[in-house]
């Protein structure tokens, strides 16, 4: 089958064909209005809530007949719902909810759910209550209703569980599928354990998309929850996952090895063969969204404590009234008009409000920087190949010292495989001095690296190599960071070993100082950056 997530389409049919035939049975009915129940909303209301009584009373092995079911609704409705009926009218409602909207008049239900790997629909009985004969203590002959599995099903998926168990109830789920080499199911679960690391990360994004709209709108209530979620799921994810690969590798290599002499798989080896790779891959980007969400974490962090901040700071400007502090005074006094100037001039020394434009979204984003003019001097007789031959040769010598001080930190960073700004200014002043030369051979030079780095936040190499074998680029002597670590990559034995690079602001907002650091003109200036995180993974 070529579409694998649509095999347990029947299955999920049933569940929604089970609201289905209950809204089905309900609306359109004009009984509802007799008794009040005008607003579809009150109408599922009544309805699931009569079965939770049924349910109750099943769970407690107790007679649930009409009589019980009408005392129930009665109080019910004189407690909460308010509705002018009497017992009788609540015994009726009761009698209508189960006989007409649960049991269709007697009849049988059926939904019909597509099954894709038969190729034809799939007929499907759907039944929410059954009866039975029950006697009162006076001998009376009555009929008791209990809930059967679909109802119990319907009223189970009605409850869902917290948000920050779900993740760990999938993945022990897709522990034991896994263990039991039940490869087929361990997808599915290993799919919906992805798909909620994915839901995590929207919800981090929207939080971070309200609180720019307006932090007051977002309740440190929400925030903290969010953080909770976020920490249950970083602390759950990425060593199980990296586990659960490793296991994955090796039994789909044992099931490689067991059949290598073997012309051809059998169909149920080669079925197991390509689920362990379906099942390796999502594992492959579940840690990938891993390390989104660790990033989008901190991002949210840092980026609602300013707005909360700059909220602050909003509160302490002095607010006066137009009324008391302008107009009555000059009411009293109209000589005061002469000095309207001094009153007014602050109004004028806020900067015009800028224009966006539209075409600038378009552009290639690059950071903003001065360019120098590197001749200052006219020359009016020269040789324009010469002129043109030095140009370059300068450009070159430029691009080799960015090529020195990203190979440096790409260096370091493979040695220690997490490294910090700081831990790397540490290694190199137990150096020669040369060393932080080389890192910062200009002060634009190790602005802009560190500014592409941070903008990156993840690199993978193996897509570069992917992109650079599908398109054709010029060839520029322009700084470009990918270009130029694919590059690096390439070069040196020991760097080919990396596949990903990630670049993440450390949670604690400490600045990394650089100190005596000559500019172009030879100048000596501080440094001061935030400390970033580097983590590369082989």
């Amino acid at each position: 089958m070529q579409y694998e997530f649509l095999k347990q389409f029947p299955k999920r049919m049933k569940h929604v064909g089970m609201y289905g035939l209950l809204l089905q049975n309900s609306t359109q009915k004009q009984i509802w209005k007799q008794y009040g129940f005008l607003k579809t909303d009150e109408q599922i209301n009544i309805i699931f809530v009569l079965m939770l009584y049924i349910m109750e009373q099943s769970l407690k092995e107790e007679k649930c007949t009409l009589d019980d079911i009408g005392a129930f609704l009665d109080y019910i409705n004189t407690t909460y719902f308010y509705k002018n009926m009497s017992y009788e009218d609540c015994r009726k409602i009761g009698d209508f909810i189960i006989n007409v909207i649960l049991s269709n008049e007697g009849r049988p239900m059926y939904f019909d759910g597509f099954d894709f790997e038969q190729r034809a629909y799939k007929i499907m009985n759907i039944s929410y209550i059954a009866n039975k004969v029950v006697y009162t203590d006076s001998d009376i002959k009555r009929t008791s209703y209990y809930l059967t599995d679909d109802g119990y099903n319907l009223l189970l998926s009605t409850l869902e569980i917290e948000n920050n168990m779900k993740l760990t109830i999938h993945e022990m789920i897709f522990k034991m599928h896994l263990e039991r080499q039940s490869y087929d199911k361990a997808v599915d679960e290993i799919k919906n354990v992805f798909n909620l690391l994915r839901i995590q990360l929207q919800k981090i994004q929207e939080a971070m998309l309200r609180v720019r709209r307006n932090a007051l709108n977002y309740s440190v209530a929400d925030y903290s929850v969010l953080l909770e979620e976020n920490m249950d799921t970083i602390d759950a994810t990425k060593q199980k996952f990296q586990s659960y690969r490793e296991t994955v590798k090796k039994r789909a290599q044992e099931l490689e090895e067991q059949n290598i002499n073997v012309s051809k798989l059998s169909k149920g080896d080669e079925d197991k063969l390509n689920n362990l790779r379906i099942i390796e891959s999502y594992l492959n980007r579940g840690i990938d969204e891993h390390q989104k969400i660790l990033n989008s974490h901190f991002d949210l962090k840092i980026l609602y404590e300013r707005e909360l901040e700059l909220l602050a700071q909003m509160s302490l400007i002095q607010r006066f009234s137009l009324r008391t502090e302008l107009y009555d005074k000059v009411l009293e006094d109209a000589s005061i008009l002469e000095n309207m100037d001094t009153f007014f001039r602050p109004l004028f020394y806020q900067e015009p409000e800028k224009i966006y434009n539209v075409n600038k979204c378009l552009e290639l984003q690059r950071p903003i920087r001065k360019k120098k003019v590197e001749e200052e001097e006219e020359i009016l007789d020269f040789d324009e190949d010469d002129w043109q031959e030095e140009l370059i040769k300068r450009q070159k010598e430029k691009l080799e010292k960015y090529e020195k001080s990203l190979g440096m930190i790409l260096d370091i960073a493979l040695e220690k495989e997490t490294v910090t700004l700081q831990e790397i200014k540490e290694i190199l002043e137990q150096k020669e001095l040369d060393d932080i030369s080389i890192l910062i051979p200009s002060i634009d030079i190790f602005k802009e690296i560190m500014v592409e780095l941070i903008k990156s936040k993840e690199i993978s190499i193996p897509t570069l190599r992917k992109e650079k074998s599908e398109y054709i680029t010029e060839q520029t002597f322009d700084f470009q960071l990918n270009e130029m670590i694919l590059k690096l990559t390439e070069q040196d034995i020991k760097r080919q070993k990396i596949m990903k690079i990630y670049i993440a602001r450390t949670q604690k907002q400490q600045v990394v100082e650089f100190l005596h650091i000559p500019d172009e003109k030879g100048n000596e200036k501080t440094i001061r950056c935030s400390n970033v995180q580097i983590m590369i993974e082989m």
